[in-house]
């Protein structure tokens, strides 16, 4: 049978063409039907909704905006649900909340089918380069089936224990990721605003210990103010709140995370939520305007 793919946004649509350009059988839907051309040329058919995705295909992928689409497409909660998942395997490779996600194993395991999680690290770039990493959860058997179809669009998949360990991982991960692209843009902002030459920053950044895949790509993009999305703004104060949520409902202190919470929320108050997490530097430059307005109208200044 084929393999279905449920959401073509800015990391589905790359990572469907991996699969369809690697020969896998491939039946897709997306909202937006122009978001299919791409993977139609590439070979993969394309189906008029998600109940022809789940009469077509066994192994469904759902890479889908957030959790109320995910209920939508599977209309959970109605008749449609049970017929829809019953003897599928529902792989769910976006990134909910840990809960969420458990309560709807629950619900797929109820209604006869198996469910695995395999939320990915990695933005656009590595997403169009097949170099995601995955992280799996879930019952052994579904895992493995799912595992070997995730080749083209992963270069690494690793097992995490049952649901949902796979998200939590995600989440660690993304603390890590946000917490540093948030530190990389003030540390550009600091040296522009001491005079230093960026392009000699971005050489000893490069040089250093401290120089990673990430580093490289985003500050290059701070340095040339290039906010094209890799990981749109957006996206990443949902991810932000996400594991903020998951902090606080463990009692786990956040510290860091609590500051690019409220940075990654002032940049998307600015109206950039479209453009990628560098923009994150926006907010820090207008808590520097606001600095310096301060001074000014302060009668000691």
């Amino acid at each position: 049978m084929d393999v279905g793919f449920l959401g073509l946004g800015l990391m589905g649509q790359p990572m469907a063409l991996n699969l369809a350009k690697a020969g896998t059988p491939l039946v897709v839907w997306n909202r937006s039907p122009g978001r299919c051309d791409a993977v139609a040329a590439a070979g993969a058919k394309v189906a008029a909704g998600p109940a022809e995705v789940f009469a077509q295909a066994r192994v469904v992928i759902l890479m889908l905006a957030d959790e109320a689409a995910m209920d939508d497409v599977l209309e959970r909660g109605t008749p449609g649900f049970a017929a829809k998942v019953a003897g599928h395997v529902v792989v769910h490779m976006g990134t909910t909340a840990p809960g969420y996600s458990a309560a709807l194993e629950k619900d797929v395991r109820a209604a006869g089918g198996a469910y695995v999680e395999a939320p990915v690290s990695g933005s656009r770039g590595p997403a169009e380069a097949g170099q995601l990493v995955a992280m799996l959860a879930g019952e052994p058997a579904a895992v493995e089936e799912v595992r070997p179809l995730l080749r083209p669009m992963c270069h690494e998949t690793v097992v995490c224990g049952a649901v949902p360990s796979a998200l939590l991982m995600k989440l660690a991960v993304n603390l890590f990721l946000i917490t540093m692209v948030g530190g990389l843009a003030e540390a550009v902002h600091f040296a522009a605003r001491h005079g230093l030459d960026l392009g000699t920053l971005l050489h000893v950044l490069d040089s250093g210990p401290m120089a990673s895949a990430v580093s490289r790509t985003k500050a290059g993009k701070l340095v040339a103010r290039d906010f094209s999305p890799q990981a749109a703004i957006a996206d990443v104060l949902k991810n932000n709140r996400l594991i903020a949520e998951a902090a606080r409902a463990s009692r786990t202190a956040s510290p860091l995370l609590d500051v690019c919470l409220a940075l990654f929320g002032e940049t998307l108050s600015l109206g950039y939520g479209d453009a990628d997490m560098a923009a994150v530097v926006h907010a820090i430059e207008a808590r520097t305007r606001h600095l310096a307005e301060t001074a000014t109208d302060s009668p000691h200044s």
